[in-house]
């Protein structure tokens, strides 16, 4: 049974990634392909570049067609729906947020049922969570919005030690999931709202310089 709950939450949290890559595509006016390109690279980049890293072969997404499926109907529904996307910026944020929370939470129990330790456990969550974005930004031209001052990572990073700290508990997957989910998903979104972001490279040389 859990397995299956598992199974339906990665899937959901699948298609709602890929609508962030096909969003992407849209504003960068890509054609069919394109779009569709970006659904399939956000919403299994993340979880096929944790597998490959872990050894977990075949990958998910290549062993369960219905991944690549739900990515495929999503970027073509997105693509057919475009004019509604380009307007709802707040809905792809909500979006990217949510998935955020839930990949983090999946990938970490994925590195917990491979007999990984804390630190791996803790990185499975965010490959899983970040790939496809890097993926995503890398190939529409841009520099991955984890490496520039976005409260982003941090969040994952966060929720996977959270997630650590609660396996001496040993409360059931449900609890970890709903726990860890809601609790990036809060982080990021609270990010957004608030415009909390990390110190930038180039804000602390100028500040710097202003003291001297």
């Amino acid at each position: 049974m859990e397995t299956w709950i598992i199974l339906l939450l990665d899937l959901f949290g699948t298609a709602v990634f890929a609508v962030t890559g096909a969003v992407q595509g849209i504003r960068h006016h890509l054609d069919v392909f394109g779009v569709t390109a970006l659904a399939c690279c956000v919403g299994v980049g993340g979880g096929m570049v944790r597998d490959c890293i872990i050894g977990c072969t075949p990958v998910a997404a290549l062993s369960n067609q219905h991944y690549i499926i739900i990515c495929i109907a999503v970027g073509l529904l997105s693509y057919a729906t475009a004019r509604f996307w380009i307007k709802k910026r707040n809905i792809i944020k909500i979006c990217d947020a949510i998935g955020l929370g839930v990949f983090t939470a999946l990938g970490a129990e994925k590195g917990f049922t491979q007999g990984l330790g804390f630190t791996g456990i803790i990185l499975c969550g965010v490959f899983t969570a970040i790939g496809g974005g890097i993926i995503r930004d890398l190939l529409t031209g841009k520099i991955p919005v984890v490496l520039k001052s976005d409260f982003y990572a941090t969040a994952s990073l966060i929720g996977g030690g959270v997630y650590c700290l609660m396996l001496p508990l040993k409360f059931p997957f449900a609890i970890n999931f709903a726990v860890i989910a809601t609790l990036v998903c809060a982080i990021r979104l609270l990010a957004i709202h608030y415009n909390i972001q990390l110190p930038a490279a180039g804000r602390l040389v100028s500040y710097r310089k202003r003291r001297r």
